[in-house]
């Protein structure tokens, strides 16, 4: 069970965010603290890159500025969310600890100049976190101020230095005992590489040519756990002191993929996240909600919080584009809808120079007169308004969902290997494009670790999980079992945990509960395109791969038409006691993807939030509360729609029992205690 911390909840919804001001003149902050409480931001995020002004050289410390901005905060209203300044190292340690810089691939030695200059594995630089870290919680870990602690600033740099190689061994010698079972998983007598002594065992440095996949692999989750345990560190001395204020980290996700979530999800009182929309497109409002449904998942369900999000841009290739303000606020009660307790941006106050100079900030350079701050002004009240949604049920979930999808760090660390049967083969990508068909088709969403129970969900997705390891299969088995459906994309179960393919025809691990095998792989050259006809939902196109499949039980609803393959099995289904194994050979272009999802969510008996459908570009998300649920209605859409049902909007106190329009690019956020008795439609423009 989750401790008190851990169901973080507050009376209103969390906003504001990264907060700078050292890098601004005293007199600024009182404006800042002025603008704050004019917008309705009640929380700043503060301390995140402060190393160097806190401990201007070793062991001298200046906390007096601080001391005066968390003043300065409390007296405005504005509750503090103190970081640990532990990912920007100052000039001074790496003087003194030029073997804490980390080391690349390639064997160089990074110099100062940048953030995330560290060796997480060098005892210096760990002795040096839990140093400052101790005196922040000795001065500040019972402040009334102190909303939650923000240990360090999205994990992720990895090392290849000789710390790091120490500690890789050690890890190893863990994990495998010996070197006799090291050999067997890296499958070593492959090119010669048995080892013979823990020395020889290197991290995955630049090599002549390939790299070991499962050195690899191991060295990926080695770093996770590295960081994981620098993290504990720091929490420990912060509970040794005895503060009680949540402790939480920002994953940063889901581009870049470095932890392994659902463990360190576990050490943390609070899940939080950095979330940038990666797109100017109708697609950013899929990425909001994939990023918040991870995050909600990560943390069992529980209550978690946006940390950042970008204040006025998307973050695209070759430029900032820009997000207007209804986007930025239908964008935070997307995230707020899935379960996050605030809507924290980077930064509160754009920075006059540096390297993130043009990020943007809630008061951005042109000023509190902007069209933009005026945006977060209506933010604010709008916050406000629905502060009763922030209070989560007593137990159960926030969003409950029918439907779940596997997703692993590890199944995408395994999939980036070189050399596999084809370079397009894109973990990620594929993983989002099944939860982009589920929310065009109105499906709530979780997702779940592989080897977790899935008794809840009445329908299990598995998009191309190359490797799987005997505790996921016996759930996968169990969901089966107990009359529960299941889909599989391909490169599924092909391998084991160590990477070792399963023979006797793929997906190896799988074929039991698929009812085939597979003797051929097909893979498809960029733009190549199959056909797949017969499953009465019209022609299905799939891209990037195709297979030969052959039945050994399943029932084929659809065959490839023309080509190589033309006639043979493409599209599956195959009934394992009470369930049903749903499988597709080939990776389908968007709507013919949200047709067969959504046919195959209709045989599960997974229902959309609204029992039917919501118009396209319309995003409905149910959030359960403490008294009553509330229902995120966001039109996202250039037409206005009307939403039916027995409930009541509080930003307008407007009942929708004989319908209530929303208008384009607006949004409405419903009291109800009724589940059914909802229909959304679009009217004219």
């Amino acid at each position: 069970m989750p401790s008190p911390a851990r169901r973080f909840s507050t009376d209103r919804f969390l906003f504001g965010g990264d907060y700078n001001p050292e890098q601004w003149p005293e007199e600024v902050w009182h404006e800042d603290v002025a603008l704050m409480r004019r917008a309705g931001v009640n929380a700043a995020t503060v301390g995140v890159f402060s190393w160097a002004a806190l401990e201007p050289a070793e062991g001298v410390y200046e906390f007096g500025w601080l001391d005066r901005v968390v003043e300065v905060l409390h007296a405005g209203g504005v509750g503090v969310v103190l970081a640990t300044p532990t990912a920007s190292p100052p000039p001074w340690f790496t003087r003194a600890h030029p073997d804490a810089m980390p080391v690349g691939p390639d064997g160089v030695r990074l110099s100062h100049g940048s953030r995330d200059t560290y060796a997480v594995s060098a005892p210096a630089y760990r002795d040096a976190c839990r140093e400052i870290v101790q005196r922040l919680a000795e001065r500040y870990g019972s402040h009334p101020a102190l909303l939650a602690w923000h240990v360090h600033n999205e994990y992720g740099t990895l090392d290849w230095g000789e710390h790091a190689a120490a500690a890789f061994r050690r890890w190893l010698q863990r994990r495998y005992g010996t070197l006799t079972e090291l050999n067997r998983a890296w499958y070593t007598s492959f090119w010669s590489q048995r080892y013979g002594d823990w020395e020889d065992v290197l991290p995955p440095r630049a090599t002549q040519y390939l790299a070991n996949p499962a050195q690899v692999l191991d060295f990926k989750r080695f770093s996770s756990d590295e960081m994981l345990q620098a993290l504990r560190e720091q929490r420990d001395v912060i509970r040794a002191t005895g503060s009680a204020a949540p402790v939480t980290t920002n994953f940063m996700l889901p581009t870049w993929n470095h932890l392994e979530q659902w463990s360190w999800s576990a050490e943390l009182d609070l899940v939080s996240v950095d979330h940038y929309l990666d797109t100017v497109g109708p697609d950013g409002e899929t990425h909001a909600a994939y990023g918040a449904d991870l995050t909600r998942s990560f943390g069992q369900g529980d209550p978690w919080l946006l940390m950042e999000q970008s204040s006025t841009s998307s973050t695209v290739p070759g430029r900032r584009a820009h997000k207007s303000p209804d986007r930025v606020i239908r964008n935070s009660l997307s995230y707020l809808a899935r379960g996050s307790q605030g809507a924290l941006f980077f930064q509160w106050r754009a920075p006059a120079a540096g390297s993130e100079a043009w990020h943007g900030g809630i008061v951005p350079h042109t000023g509190a007169g902007s069209r933009s701050f005026r945006g977060f002004e209506q933010l604010g009240a709008v916050l406000t308004a629905i502060a009763e949604a922030a209070e989560p049920p007593a137990e159960g979930p926030l969003v409950e969902a029918d439907v779940a999808v596997l997703w692993h760090a590890e199944g995408w660390w395994a999939t980036d290997a070189p050399q596999l049967p084809s370079d397009l083969l894109d973990y990620s990508s594929t993983v989002r494009a099944a939860h982009r068909a589920l929310w065009q088709a109105g499906y709530a969403v979780d997702f779940a670790a592989p080897g977790a129970d899935l008794s809840r969900y009445r329908l299990v997705l598995v998009p191309s999980m190359f490797a799987l390891d005997g505790q996921a299969v016996r759930r996968l088995e169990e969901h089966l079992a107990a009359g529960g459906h299941l889909a599989v994309w391909p490169f599924t179960g092909y391998a084991d945990e160590d990477l070792h393919v399963v023979p006797g025809g793929y997906p190896g691990r799988l074929r039991h509960l698929l009812g085939l095998h597979v003797e051929e792989l097909h893979p498809l050259a960029a733009g190549d395109e199959v056909l797949l006809e017969g499953d009465g939902t019209g022609p299905l196109r799939g891209r990037v791969w195709s297979e030969l499949v052959v039945p050994d039980g399943a029932e084929v609803l659809a065959a490839y038409a023309g080509g190589d393959l033309d006639g043979e099995a493409a599209l599956t289904r195959h009934r394992v006691g009470a369930g049903v194994a749903h499988y597709v050979s080939t990776f389908l272009d968007e709507e013919p993807l949200r047709r067969w999802l959504t046919a195959v969510c209709a045989q599960s008996g997974a229902r959309p939030v609204l029992g039917a459908p919501a118009p396209e570009g319309v995003e409905v998300v149910r959030r359960r509360g403490a008294r009553a649920d509330h229902l995120f209605v966001l039109n996202h859409s250039g037409v206005p729609v009307r939403v039916t049902g027995p409930g009541t909007d509080l930003l307008t106190s407007s009942a929708a029992d004989a319908g209530l329009r929303v208008e384009p690019r607006g949004w409405a956020v419903l009291r109800t205690t009724e589940r059914d008795g909802w229909s959304a439609e679009a009217l004219e423009a």
